[in-house]
């Protein structure tokens, strides 16, 4: 890869990471086409390049985070405990099983559609009826594993994922969105290591693009510093509407690909 793409990692590090951290999701759901389409890394490396996105990228939102002291508490404990082993699970699953990503597509789209769609609604239209409760400590535990599966074998935050149930079942954005970055940071620690012990006794494309991962995050990095200083700014209607915004448009973006 030479610098311009390079640059071009950055910025599109950029623009996405400042969209998507206000509301708990680092971005790597996004960065993952234009990595396939327009910077053509190959695939299973696409999956350890976005890790190393969320790794690089992380620390930025995470540090505004951390000096509001937003967080402590219960759900980024939580969700840590649950996605660390799923993404060593979803990268031993990756390197060795190869799930088709037709699939997943599928149910992603299947999921993330219908669940931002009745997010958007519920905000714009608020039910009479009694707020859903947040879930319990074990459903979410066991919520995390799940996602830090999925995210292990495909690249992805699990904030796209998680944060539209945990917002959906009653927890406020502002309490999602630092539990879910600070599980999406440590699970990519852990899920870019492993892909990288692998790449040392396994053929293949399976270390990932360093220099992109690299240029990528370093735009992720300053996106979200500033996506999480807009945030306090932010109402927590428009905050729900941009999760929802954003969990309907990566479930459309899959549908599209799936169905192309």
């Amino acid at each position: 890869m030479d610098w311009s793409m390079g640059l071009l990692g950055c910025a599109t590090g950029l623009l996405i990471s400042l969209a998507t951290a206000p509301v708990g999701v680092s971005g790597a759901v996004f960065l993952l086409p234009v990595q396939v389409s327009v910077l053509g890394v190959p695939s299973p490396a696409v999956t350890p390049t976005n890790l190393l996105y969320n790794v690089v990228a992380g620390p930025g939102a995470l540090f505004r985070y951390w000096r509001a002291g937003r967080l402590d508490g219960p759900l980024p404990r939580l969700l840590i405990a649950g996605t660390l082993p799923g993404v060593v699970l979803g990268a031993l699953i990756r390197v060795f099983a190869v799930p088709g990503a037709r699939v997943f597509r599928l149910l992603v789209a299947a999921l993330l559609v219908p669940l931002g769609l009745w997010l958007g609604q519920r905000t714009v239209r608020p039910g009479r009826s009694r707020d859903p409760r947040p879930l319990s400590p074990r459903a979410t535990r066991t919520l995390a594993l799940l996602v830090g599966v999925v995210g292990g074998i495909y690249g992805i935050g699990g904030g796209s994922l998680l944060g539209p149930v945990l917002v959906g079942r009653g927890t406020p954005v502002a309490t999602v969105a630092p539990a879910a970055l600070a599980a999406t940071f440590v699970t990519s620690v852990v899920g870019a290591s492993s892909y990288a012990l692998l790449s040392l006794t396994t053929a293949g494309d399976i270390a990932p693009d360093w220099l992109l991962g690299l240029s990528c995050g370093a735009g992720g990095l300053l996106g979200g510093y500033l996506g999480v200083h807009l945030q306090p700014r932010l109402p927590e209607a428009a905050l729900r509407l941009l999760l929802a915004a954003l969990a309907t448009g990566v479930g459309a973006l899959y549908a599209v690909q799936v169905l192309g």
